[in-house]
């Protein structure tokens, strides 16, 4: 009963953030949007509900830095060419799932992170990867979730750049896990060696792990 009640209050926590910072107005899109992919159906990216706590952010192309510090060898600010032109670009379709109930699937395109990471060199002892969005949000994946997967940083969905409102520049697609763990607008990634971070929505009360397979409330 109890851990019904928990669940209750954090989805009207979720509600009540939206409802504040939602959208569902569609905006320009920097190409043209596709809705097939190797035989896989695609939702339109205006299926994804814009849920943020503190509103869509506008990124400057220019001056944006990702900033890959922590306990690594080589801390590095990487520009936005540097992230999508100086490594490889993988697609792959993939769902989010929302704890709201909803989902969609899209074509993600981007580095895989652990690419990203073999820049910095991660030293001994690293446990966590914090993601830090230029919002304030922050949540954290594993760094074994990472290296031992293929996982992505996109900068497109549906073959178009992703738009500000959705995450731009840059949104990682943490498969496998709930959306709350898709961190938008991502301006960094720390490597610590705490396996038990909380961010944004983990201070809250939502699973550390985030994991599909098991409820989004909880350790």
């Amino acid at each position: 009963m109890h851990q019904n009640k928990q669940s209750v209050v954090l989805i009207v926590m979720v509600l009540v953030i939206v409802g504040i910072t939602g959208c569902t107005q569609q905006v320009p899109l920097n190409g043209t949007e596709i809705r097939e992919y190797q035989g896989h159906q695609l939702n339109s990216i205006f299926d994804m509900h814009q849920n943020t706590i503190k509103g869509a952010q506008y990124v400057n192309e220019t001056t944006y830095r990702l900033h890959i510090y922590g306990l690594v060898d080589s801390p590095v600010n990487l520009t936005y060419l540097d992230v999508i032109t100086n490594f490889t670009q993988y697609k792959k379709v993939t769902t989010l799932n929302c704890v709201e109930g909803w989902s969609v699937t899209l074509l993600w395109e981007g580095p895989l992170v652990r690419d990203l990471l073999n820049q910095s060199h991660l030293k001994p002892g690293a446990i966590t990867l914090v993601f830090s969005s230029s919002d304030g949000f922050t949540t954290s994946v594993p760094v074994a979730y990472v290296m031992n997967s293929s996982i992505i940083l996109a900068g497109k969905m549906n073959n178009v750049t992703i738009p500000a409102q959705y995450g731009f520049p840059f949104q990682l697609v943490a498969e496998g896990k709930w959306g709350y763990k898709w961190s938008k607008w991502v301006t960094g990634i720390e490597v610590i060696d705490n396996p038990n971070y909380k961010g944004f929505w983990e201070s809250r009360g939502y699973s550390i792990s985030g994991d599909l397979n098991q409820s989004f409330t909880g350790s």
